[in-house]
């Protein structure tokens, strides 16, 4: 199945998690924060939400700073 992350296209296993999609980009660590189809999902949901076909899902790095 195919998703979109930060604009680009992402073929993924169908059934694959939010969690597991991350795991495999090296993006499940502190500081990162996920919004899928537009709406920011707590970190202690990633494992539970499968993703579909067609999803949009943007990921956001903090930036310390002053």
């Amino acid at each position: 199945m195919q998703v979109t992350v930060n604009e680009e296209s992402l073929q993924l296993t169908p059934g694959t998690s939010l969690q597991g999609m991350l795991a495999q980009l090296q993006q499940d660590k502190p500081g990162v924060a996920v919004a899928l189809n537009q709406q920011v999902v707590a970190r202690s949901q990633w494992s539970q939400i499968t993703l579909n076909g067609g999803d949009q899902i943007t990921l956001f790095h903090a930036i310390a700073g002053g």
